[in-house]
């Protein structure tokens, strides 16, 4: 998986583009900014947006490829970032330390989605916000027949809502909205998609 993503970010074009999600840009526009930690985060469009937004951000992902784009773009805004590489596991990250927690798209094998989504919860202080953009189900019918459309190739790391009530039972207030929408992120979200958005309070 890290061979694949270092490949896709190696490229000196931003595979999803420098401009964040819009679901997250809404989201954020709602809130005071605060500590926020971006996982799975990539190029680093999302994290640097926040950031621009007087967000403190903290983000990482399993490619020096992804990072090296991310302090780029950062440096391009203006802002800075603490940008780590390396699995949630290696980097140590306390309980109860984030206002935030941001998934945009961050698709994780179906043996351990669960107990990584339980851990990124934890990292939340009491009263801290989730919000998730991610490819539902219904995705596969669209990237099956376009491969611009983008996410996982496999039903089991597409989401459903009844899987992320599970994973993120521990929240309150939890909210889902599913829909078909049109993307157009970088070169590789692009056309007709269906996603799953989730917000949630620990």
């Amino acid at each position: 998986m890290k061979a694949f993503w270092d490949e896709r970010y190696a490229a000196v074009e931003y595979a999803y583009g420098k401009e964040a999600n819009l679901f997250l840009q809404a989201e954020l526009s709602e809130l005071s900014p605060g500590k926020a930690l971006f996982a799975a985060e990539g190029e680093g469009r999302n994290a640097v947006f926040a950031a621009t937004l007087g967000w403190d951000v903290t983000a990482f992902d399993i490619s020096e490829f992804a990072k090296g784009k991310a302090d780029r773009l950062a440096k391009e805004k203006g802002v800075g970032l603490d940008y780590r590489v390396g699995t949630l596991d290696e980097l140590g990250f306390e309980e109860n330390s984030f206002d935030l927690l941001v998934l945009i798209f961050a698709h994780f094998p179906v043996s351990f989605r669960a107990e990584i989504h339980q851990k990124l919860v934890s990292l939340l202080k009491p009263g801290g916000l989730v919000i998730l953009e991610a490819f539902s189900k219904k995705h596969i019918q669209f990237n099956s027949k376009n491969p611009k459309a983008g996410g996982p190739k496999e039903v089991s790391m597409l989401f459903s809502q009844k899987e992320l009530e599970g994973d993120f039972k521990g929240l309150s207030q939890l909210a889902f909205e599913e829909k078909e929408l049109y993307l157009e992120e970088g070169n590789y979200h692009v056309g007709q998609s269906a996603v799953i958005r989730l917000l949630g309070k620990k």
